[in-house]
């Protein structure tokens, strides 16, 4: 059922210690809160749909199950104070669509999801004309860096390979989600943030596999580009790898042997026209300002980093792009993680406070998982 929140922070029903007062931090904060709602009700029907069988397969045993479950209860309390910050007219739960069908597939979308929420807030965090709202949200969004921590150990993934977090526009973090929405509550809080087209990188590296580089169309979920498992032999599931450098086993850390990505990767790539509907009800359309795209860009960690894309197609909206060898520090590759990738028509110069500046030069948008 979903969580509905007290009058006030906390359990006395008193009136919300903090009021936003500006639209920036209203829209900002309501896009916040649709991921705490999101990740509250992910968490959950998770654990109620998937059998402990299925779980400890994984390598996910009672005591994980038992942190998925407080991670959720997390959400109440992330919930209830954005909540109370917004007032009356803060967004309600709704109801979702999740891209999985499987253990090692809901894994694979919490650890997504939870990066973009991260970083979405990271991205407007600096922002916001609410010194006190901006605290107190800080204060539960380093609970979240957490939980994205967790879920890549329970995806058997090294669990912070990048040495920092990047932050990204409110648009790409609503591009994101929306699509897992299918409706919402009547007279819902609207979102003013753009909807950018997915892009499908078609040969995104796949966890599941032993060799998650040499894949070819195995994702799901449109913009998430999560895993999927479906038709890969058994003995080819780094699940049942007999070599623990190949394993990928829930474990606090783990160092496997092949890479997920590299420098030099073709990295081959196909982008939806505008004009889709998406997110609740599907009242919400994406859009773009760019015909024709003529780069990648990489955002991860301190840096964009921009690759031409060749063998461009306009008419099949398809091209590929070599992955990139960068990096912010010696040793620390700036292509890491769970990061993002957009295709822009210029290859424009941005820190990492202004990275909206490539909002109307953005064509569509992924999450790419290279590491």
């Amino acid at each position: 059922m979903p969580y509905t929140p007290s009058g006030g922070i906390g359990t006395n029903g008193s009136e919300p210690v903090y009021k936003v007062a500006s639209d920036f931090d209203y829209q900002s904060l309501a896009l916040a809160l649709y991921h705490e709602w999101i990740e509250l009700d992910l968490f959950h029907w998770g654990l109620a749909t998937f059998s402990e069988e299925e779980f400890e397969a994984q390598g996910i045993n009672a005591e994980d199950r038992h942190l998925i479950q407080h991670m959720a209860d997390q959400e109440i309390g992330h919930a209830s104070v954005l909540a109370n910050m917004l007032g009356p007219q803060a967004p309600k739960q709704c109801t979702y669509n999740y891209p999985v069908s499987n253990v090692q597939e809901f894994v694979d979308f919490n650890q997504k999801l939870t990066r973009w929420a991260e970083a979405g807030v990271y991205g407007f965090l600096p922002k916001l004309n609410s010194g006190p709202a901006a605290q107190m949200l800080l204060q539960s969004i380093t609970v979240e860096a957490r939980q994205q921590l967790i879920f890549r150990q329970l995806g058997g993934q090294f669990p912070m390979p990048e040495w920092h977090t990047p932050g990204i526009p409110q648009s790409w973090a609503w591009t994101l989600l929306a699509p897992y929405i299918s409706s919402c509550p009547y007279n819902q809080t609207r979102l003013v943030w753009q909807n950018f087209p997915a892009l499908h990188i078609l040969n995104q590296p796949n966890p599941a596999r032993i060799d998650g580089s040499s894949v070819w169309n195995e994702t799901t979920g449109g913009w998430a580009n999560t895993l999927s498992t479906a038709g890969i032999p058994d003995d080819e599931l780094c699940i049942n790898a007999k070599d623990e450098k190949s394993d990928c086993k829930a474990a606090v850390s783990q160092n496997r042997s092949i890479p997920l990505s590299y420098p030099g990767r073709q990295v081959f790539l196909q982008w939806d026209a505008p004009g889709q509907l998406v997110g609740p009800n599907n009242s919400y359309v994406t859009t773009t300002n760019v015909a024709e795209p003529k780069f990648a860009a990489w955002l991860s960690q301190l840096n964009v980093t921009y690759t031409p894309l060749l063998n461009v197609s306009l008419k099949d909206r398809t091209a590929y792009t070599i992955q990139p060898n960068v990096s912010t520090w010696l040793g620390d590759p700036a292509v890491n993680g769970t990061m993002f990738m957009a295709l822009t028509d210029v290859d424009l110069f941005v820190t990492p406070f202004n990275v909206s500046m490539m909002n109307p030069h953005i064509a569509a948008l992924a999450v790419y998982q290279a590491g």
